[in-house]
């Protein structure tokens, strides 16, 4: 008969509550603490612990101690709990740090780097856990399994504590920086892997041959249907609560969702919670979908609420006064020493001999991957739950993590300032930071509305233009798209077909196609809109005569209405090969016009031909009176020439940073959408490219008359970028055009 579960005791239940509360806030108050020192936030959280535990605070003031520290089973269990949680909500960021490409892209340095880092310190940690006398032993009779978990917690690196010591000293994009985390997340998965053997081992009552086999076996077998069906099965399950889900937060809840059930699955095969956790966090960060938010979300959750929970309570078991025994204190400094000398000495090597690198280089490595932090007090922390260590053994392993991540940033800064940096590394960096702040690296899903065509066999020929932008785009970041068309029931079919002949235009990247049944295209298009997409984009024809609408009715009413922000191609007679090569983008040194740059230099193809281009232009307007006395009225004629060409040559920067070919342009007119046709017309300009920002402001969409008389008189296809999304009724923002109403990307009559 099953058993009615009961709740904690009132008086077990109120000091969990104080525990957790004082834990969090002296967690993040040390946190900040050491980062203003320097340090690693974690070095403090952990020190939070301490000195909150018997080590100090506890031991000295029993009366504190006894809310502070568990003092019965259930106590213990609540606090525990709380702390896995921390434990696999760290796991699970760490795991969406894992770049699998990364590591391709650095195969042969970054594996023989992790191979001597992971093969010294293990060595050497192997030895000294056959040497070390039983009373440190938890189960002498399981030595082996004790020497196993010993040699894997000296030969784990903490991705979190190095990519965090990278980010403060500005070296994670470094080509050095990026080879330390691809081999410490080559450390990270090897020694987790050896870590779910070690501890199926030890929930086994003897080590056998078999059980060995099958704890291998487990890892493995987990191991691959993660990356295979489990990678198949999170992938519909995103999109599904993506495509279907309207509910807020509903991505980030899955992704818990699919966190815990992971966690589920190891632990039903005797692995542990956090292994599923990380390899979760592996999955989800290879789902293009997945967007910077919910990244971001998770990473407040982990970070900001229960690691640094997790971290204080690992803190709370130390008894720093037990290791001031001068016996044990001379173990904890041999683990310290073997921890350091293998870590260091084995990664070095590996790059020296193997990977062929220079020696300040090769040093660099080992420095960074000495950092044990985070990840090692979640190893002593599962080891001590499996009764594998004993209570000194803990402690001095989470003195060794907390010591080498005390001394790894002074390390990394002495070694790193040694590394001389290549002319390409330089170019790259440089491209990366004129790309910081870029429209198209942060959209990662796409929402693409087509019309079903009258003809079955008809494709818009903007769709090609759509088809191309996209293609471009994925070159730069990873995307999803999804391709939707609004039909009734009864044409259902023929859309779902429609949608499949038109999906391979969109080349190799994923395609979504999504058919949805309604009367009402604008509201059904905005509802899949509002589901996290962080791009719409809309094709409008130029057909019929209406002068009440700008593109369409349909078109206009999204582009007013959008969630986020929306490109629209309007132009017609295209053939389905066709790819713009001469680019025109009017520009006026708004963050509007720059958008439509970026846009304009992912879509034109990568040729030094100077017939593919892109002419960044900027219309300065005649002086039509002589307002001022001469000589002011020249010295603002040269200042806004002056500065005219610094904003053309400023983008005329940024595309050569795309590796395109750009022509700025300044020239003078008392009529910049004339100049600008003319331009378009005498350069052979393929496409025009105008950047907006506007919101909704009222029943019609206006984009001003300039903007309007482009779009009608263009002699080739013109893209609208708007950088606005939100249906936030507003006047529209103000551009550098002094009419609020005029926000297309061009420049202002006005001086």
């Amino acid at each position: 008969m099953t058993q009615p579960f009961t709740a904690a005791s009132h008086h077990d239940i109120l000091v969990w509550l104080i525990q957790v509360a004082i834990l969090l806030v002296v967690a993040r108050g040390m946190g900040e603490l050491v980062q203003r020192l320097g340090q690693p936030a974690v070095i403090g959280e952990i020190l939070a612990g301490i000195i909150l535990g018997p080590s100090l605070l506890s031991g000295l003031v029993p009366a504190l101690g006894y809310w502070l520290v568990p003092h019965n089973e259930v106590q213990g269990f609540l606090l525990e709990q709380t702390a896995l949680l921390g434990a696999m909500f760290m796991l699970l960021f760490t795991g969406l740090e894992i770049d699998l490409g990364l590591i391709r892209r650095h195969a042969r340095t970054a594996l023989s780097t992790s191979a001597g880092g992971l093969l010294l310190p293990f060595s050497m940690g192997f030895v000294l856990a056959m040497w070390l006398p039983d009373d440190l032993i938890a189960n002498p009779e399981q030595r082996l399994v004790f020497a196993l978990f010993l040699a894997t917690a000296m030969s784990i690196a903490a991705i979190a504590v190095i990519a965090k010591v990278l980010l403060d000293m500005n070296m994670l994009r470094r080509d050095l920086g990026q080879i330390v985390i691809a081999s410490a997340m080559i450390d990270d998965i090897t020694a987790w892997t050896m870590l779910s053997i070690v501890a199926g081992m030890a929930s086994g009552a003897a080590v056998t041959f078999i059980g060995v086999a099958q704890s291998i076996l487990s890892v493995l077998g987990f191991v691959v249907f993660s990356f295979t069906v489990g990678r198949w099965i999170v992938g519909q399950v995103l999109n599904f609560v993506q495509n279907e889900i309207k509910a807020r937060d509903s991505v980030l809840s899955i992704a818990i969702v699919l966190m815990f059930a992971w966690g589920a699955i190891s632990q039903a095969l005797h692995l542990e919670a956090v292994i599923g956790a990380f390899v979760m966090g592996i999955l989800l960060g290879q789902m293009p979908s997945l967007s910077e938010e919910v990244i971001h979300r998770l990473e407040s959750i982990a970070l900001g609420i229960f690691a640094p929970i997790f971290f204080a309570t690992a803190g709370l078991k130390v008894n720093v006064a037990s290791l001031l025994e001068p016996r044990l204190f001379g173990f904890a400094l041999l683990i310290l020493a073997i921890a350091c000398i293998g870590k260091i000495s084995g990664a070095y090597l590996g790059a020296r001999l193997l990977g062929k690198r220079d020696h300040w280089t090769a040093l660099s490595f080992g420095a960074a991957l000495n950092a044990r932090g985070a990840v090692e007090i979640i190893i002593a922390t599962i080891g001590l739950s499996l009764g594998i260590l004993t209570q000194e053994i803990f402690s001095m392993i989470v003195l060794m993590a907390i010591t080498t991540s005390l001394i790894a940033p002074v390390m990394m800064r002495w070694a790193f300032s040694r590394v001389v940096i290549s002319p390409e590394e330089q170019e790259r960096l440089r491209r990366e930071a004129v790309l910081k702040d870029n429209l198209i690296a942060s959209v990662h899903r796409v929402l693409v509305p087509v019309r079903l065509r009258e003809s079955d066999n008809m494709i818009d020929p903007v769709q090609t233009i759509e088809a191309g932008l996209l293609k471009r785009l994925s070159g730069q970041t990873d995307i999803a798209i999804t391709l939707l068309t609004v039909a009734s029931a009864d044409d259902k079919a023929r859309a779902t077909e429609f949608l499949n002949r038109l999906a391979p235009l969109f080349g190799r990247q994923h395609v979504n196609k999504k058919v949805l049944i309604s009367n009402n295209a604008g509201n059904a298009i905005l509802d899949e809109a509002a589901k996290g997409y962080e791009l719409l984009i809309l094709g409008a024809p130029r057909e019929g005569t209406r002068t009440d609408v700008l593109f369409t009715p349909l078109v206009d009413y999204l582009v007013r209405l959008a969630p986020c922000p929306t490109i629209v191609i309007h132009g017609s007679s295209l053939s389905l090969d066709w790819t713009p090569c001469r680019i025109l983008v009017p520009t006026n040194g708004s963050v509007a016009a720059r958008r439509a740059a970026e846009v304009g230099f992912v879509l034109v193809p990568r040729a030094t031909d100077s017939e593919e281009h892109v002419r960044i232009l900027q219309v300065v307007p005649e002086e039509k009176t002589a307002t001022y006395p001469s000589d002011v009225s020249g010295r603002l004629r040269n200042r806004q020439l002056n500065i005219a060409h610094q904003i053309v040559n400023e983008l005329a920067m940024l595309g050569d940073s795309f590796g395109v070919h750009t022509v700025p342009e300044v020239v003078t007119g008392n009529d910049p959408e004339t100049v600008i046709l003319e331009r378009a017309r005498t350069g052979q300009i393929d496409l025009i490219i105008l950047g907006i920002s506007v919101r909704a402001a009222s029943t019609r969409l206006y984009l001003g008359r300039r903007v309007e008389r482009i779009l009608q008189d263009a002699p080739c296809p013109v893209m609208i970028v708007n950088t606005v999304g939100g249906a936030t009724v507003s006047l529209p923002v103000e551009s550098s055009v002094n009419d609020v109403q005029e926000t297309v990307a061009a420049p202002s009559t006005a001086a």
